[in-house]
């Protein structure tokens, strides 16, 4: 097992036992599937106690690195990354500071503009007949009558992860998890009273359509104006808010 035990200082032990061995994994000089040496040997290795090898351990299956197996070959071993496993991670790290204000509308906005519209040049090159029939399938919700707006927003997300799904690009998809997954629900959230589902509805059909006929530029151009109208509606919600925010901090300097 190629690492340097002598790397560590004597603070955040257990996370840069942690990070070490992750860096051996990532760079190759644990391979898939080998085995750590045990609690024990890692402990004596690093020149720390168990209870903080084991917690290194807990860090690195929380970030699917490394999986237990029970009985007398078992142990903890080294497994592949998941796509799905490290899109989670960045989703969530996404909402979060989405939710802390770290990112502003019109970063998201833009954000979205441009990655989605390079989704789009991809998928009219790369786009199955699933993959147009897993949009024509939201479209086809999102015009249902009597559709809630939890509904909606949630078949809204599907539609735009089937368009990513159509470039056929791993890594693109991997990055667009945080767009898709956590930009689109949080911006649905500030604009579902002002959704206008018959024009959001008529958006996503021509986009697809420019898809289906591979005429990538086409449905890129349409995404840039789908996603201007957003911006739009947008504004509109956040004014509002701002609006009645105003009128409540105003009431309540009266009572005073």
């Amino acid at each position: 097992m190629a690492l340097q035990y002598d790397e560590i200082v004597r603070s955040g032990l257990s996370r840069q036992v942690a990070d070490l061995i992750r860096a051996a994994i990532l760079d190759g000089r644990l391979a898939v599937d080998e085995r750590l040496p045990n609690e024990e040997e890692l402990a004596r290795r690093f020149g720390i106690s168990r209870p903080t090898v084991r917690e290194a351990l807990k860090v690195l299956a929380a970030q699917n690195l490394i999986r237990s197996r029970r009985g007398p070959t078992g142990g903890n071993f080294v497994i592949r990354p998941e796509p799905e496993g490290v899109a989670r991670a960045i989703t969530d790290a996404a909402t979060l500071l989405v939710g802390v204000g770290s990112f502003g509308s019109d970063e998201i906005v833009l954000a979205r503009v441009e990655t989605e519209s390079l989704c789009c040049k991809l998928a009219a090159a790369n786009r199955s007949d699933a993959d147009l029939a897993r949009m024509g399938e939201e479209i086809a919700l999102q015009r249902q009558d009597g559709l809630t707006d939890e509904d909606f927003c949630a078949s809204d997300v599907r539609f735009h992860r089937a368009l990513v799904t159509a470039t056929g690009n791993g890594p693109l998809r991997l990055m667009m998890y945080a767009v898709i997954e956590s930009f689109i629900p949080i911006t649905n959230m500030l604009i579902y009273r002002e959704h206008e589902r018959r024009r959001t509805a008529d958006s996503h059909e021509r986009i697809m359509m420019a898809i289906a006929d591979r005429e990538g530029d086409r449905a890129a151009a349409l995404m840039r104006s789908h996603l201007d109208g957003l911006r739009s509606v947008l504004d509109t919600a956040l004014e509002r808010r701002a609006a009645a925010a105003s009128a409540r901090h105003s009431e309540g300097g009266d009572d005073r």
